[in-house]
């Protein structure tokens, strides 16, 4: 009987750990490699360290963003540093 209960208890917390754990990190994990692959040059980012900048150009595993005013700084990268993503026609109706 309390091998039984043992049992139960154990597969009880398994189901709630992967509730609890794994099933979100998976969800987010699969919302940004669909907004990573909905990027689009135009688009303005916000890398991983927290700089602004509008994607330039895009190959299948690194982006050049454009940072500042002047726009002549322009740094390849790859794209698991961009954190977020902002279309364009969204961020130019905000202007």
């Amino acid at each position: 009987m309390s091998n039984a209960v043992m049992l139960i208890w154990m597969v009880a917390l398994i189901a709630v750990m992967y509730f609890m754990m794994i099933r979100p990190q998976k969800k987010e994990q699969n919302r940004i490699r669909a907004m990573l692959a909905d990027m689009a040059v135009g688009d303005s980012v916000v890398t991983t360290s927290g700089f602004y900048g509008v994607v330039i150009d895009i190959t299948d595993e690194d982006v050049i963003v454009e940072f500042g005013n002047n726009r002549n700084c322009r740094i390849p990268m790859r794209k698991g540093a961009i954190a977020e993503v902002e279309k364009a026609q969204i961020a130019e109706s905000k202007e």
